[in-house]
């Protein structure tokens, strides 16, 4: 089209509808045979080099006269036109036509995600003189962040807002869906803003997953609002969104209650009437966010109702729940210690041929060290390796819990070198099992042997770690020993090596532990939130010992107590007595 255009042989009139079309539509098509790009004349390696290069990309064949009769424009003539000169060389029709079709290209860019192309195409265009429109850059917007993020939006709405020109709605759409994902939910709320009117559900709920992923669902709620009193119709991902965001009440890690249990039944109750009044059905997705939220907040015979109606529901769709819904109600009822109800889903589910997974395995497996049942763990265990299904670190944890149950410290170390012998790599879960169990029944020997061999496999202990080995001496009164473990523990959580502890000293100490000003404890908070929570306990509990005249050592591993750890565990090549 650009060689014809420039030859003079694009011809382009007006129909009775006043749509522009091509008098002579005789493009030149590459096609594939024999004769490859590379018996092309020298003469033709001067072509646009965005279309060469990306023909030659693709692999696309053709041969020396037709690629002559589309692409013969040098580089030189073609950089030499400035904007008059392309108009005087072809009419306001034809330069309209190719904008659209290089605005074409770019949008089907976006959707490939080929952000090379994309450049090269731009490139092209201001070495024809063509002007970019908003459409142009609304498919440019699209495919740079679709591989390179919302960064690279905003530089070039930048270069938008230079020239004057206003993005379209669309191109204001995708940088707030690619700022929801990049988990800015400030810029992404600014670009919503702008697009109210003309947003839909498929913008808005890329806010609402990102409110769900940081865990703010009072942003989401302004959001709701919006799509409210705009009257957008919800789809069945704006409901999958509500139930993760409002499905219960509670923060993480806090036990349901009776009030939140009722709030909570509300607010699903809420959510399903919305549904129904949209005419819209559960899917698998938002019917497993459900029952998570029901899960979550303890409810276990609500989680049961709605798992016999979505068999039905599903059932009746000629479709099964799937192993992941079960899994999510067999993880709730052990959490809840129902074991008994745990065995007789699972069974359910292997009756009515739902294929168990690995994480089906390792809930019942759990389920086992409710009822303390070793025999019934190995029992699961076979059936997973027969399923295909290799044993994880998760999985000798829960055996390891079973066995500590029964307070068998010695099959449990036994097991732990089974699995390494199996090349199983133990994790700080696994470790903060046995220090857990060995705490409380005050198993020192344990305790110091199980984190000598975290120190010697560069294992860092996380806040759980601290807090078992720490308690385990204060409750002989140990204090000092709890003292100077706590430090180097603390250390490790901030880094196992030597060298980089002595370079964040300076900076950790003036700012956090040794600090006097009254915003320190504000500023190790702020640690949490930027989920840095190993770091933000580390500094805490050095602060704590600072504060209590305990000196503060920047060598962990010289300390009196990780020196007498690493003498008396140090050499050993397993775990077991």
């Amino acid at each position: 089209m650009v060689g014809l255009a420039f030859r003079g042989d694009f011809f382009i009139s007006k129909t009775d509808e006043g749509r522009l079309r091509n008098l002579r539509l005789d493009i030149p098509i590459p096609y594939n045979n024999d004769l490859g790009l590379d018996r092309c004349s020298m003469e033709n390696a001067s072509s646009l080099p965005s279309v060469l290069g990306n023909f030659t990309k693709m692999d696309i064949h053709t041969n020396d006269g037709m690629h002559r009769t589309a692409f013969n424009i040098g580089r030189k003539q073609v950089r030499s036109l400035g904007i008059n000169m392309l108009e005087k060389q072809m009419s306001r029709p034809t330069i309209k036509i190719l904008r659209w079709s290089f605005n074409d290209v770019l949008h089907a860019c976006a959707s490939v995600q080929n952000c090379r192309l994309a450049d090269h195409l731009i490139s092209q265009m201001q070495n024809l003189g063509l002007e970019p429109s908003g459409s142009t850059y609304d498919g440019f917007i699209r495919t740079v962040v679709s591989e390179r993020g919302f960064r690279e939006g905003l530089e070039v709405l930048k270069l938008m807002q230079q020239k004057n020109m206003k993005p379209l709605k669309s191109t204001l759409a995708t940088m707030s869906i690619s700022c929801s994902r990049g988990l800015q939910l400030d810029l992404a709320e600014a670009f919503l803003d702008q697009i109210s009117k003309n947003s839909s559900a498929y913008t808005c709920n890329a806010f609402l997953e990102a409110c769900d992923t940081l865990d703010q669902p009072e942003r989401a709620v302004r959001i709701l609002a919006k799509m409210k009193q705009l009257k957008f119709q919800p789809d069945i991902r704006t409901y999958e969104m509500l139930f993760s965001l409002f499905g219960n009440v509670n923060a993480p890690y806090e036990e349901g209650n009776m009030l939140s249990q009722v709030d909570a039944a509300k607010r699903i109750n809420a959510i399903e009437m919305d549904m129904v009044k949209n005419g819209i059905q559960h899917s698998h997705l938002s019917m497993l966010n459900l029952l998570k939220a029901l899960g979550a907040e303890g409810m276990i015979r609500e989680l049961i109702q709605y798992l016999q109606v979505a068999e039905n529901l599903f059932s009746f769709s000629n479709s099964f729940l799937g192993t992941p819904i079960y899994n999510t109600v067999l993880h709730s009822l052990v959490e809840a210690k129902e074991s008994h109800m745990a065995i007789e889903i699972f069974k359910t589910m292997k009756s009515c041929g739902i294929p168990p997974d690995a994480a089906t395995y390792n809930i019942m497996i759990d389920c086992c060290s409710i009822i303390n049942c070793f025999k019934s763990g190995c029992a699961l265990v076979s059936m997973m390796v027969r399923d295909g299904f290799d044993p994880r670190a998760v999985t000798y944890t829960t055996l390891i819990k079973i066995l500590l149950g029964c307070e068998d410290f010695d099959e449990a170390l036994e097991l732990l070198d089974q699995g390494s012998s199996e090349g199983i790599r133990p994790d700080v879960f696994l470790f903060n099992t046995i220090l857990q169990a060995a705490c409380e029944k005050g198993r020192i020997d344990i305790i110091e042997l199980i984190v000598e061999q975290m120190h010697q496999e560069k294992i860092q202990p996380d806040p759980a770690t601290c807090n078992y080995v720490f308690s385990a001496y204060l409750d002989h009164g140990f204090v000092g020993t709890a003292m100077e473990a706590l430090q180097v523990l603390s250390m490790r959580m901030i880094s196992e090596d030597d060298g980089t502890l002595e370079e964040k000293r300076s900076e950790l100490e003036e700012d956090f532990i040794l600090a006097e000003d009254s915003q320190v404890e504000s500023r190790i908070l702020e640690l949490f939130k930027d989920s840095h929570e190993y770091l933000a306990v580390a500094l805490i509990s050095l602060r704590w010992c600072a504060i209590v005249g305990f000196p503060i050592s920047w060598l962990p591993n010289q300390s009196q107590w990780a020196k007498r750890l690493l003498t008396s565990y140090g050499s050993r090549k397993n775990y077991g007595r």
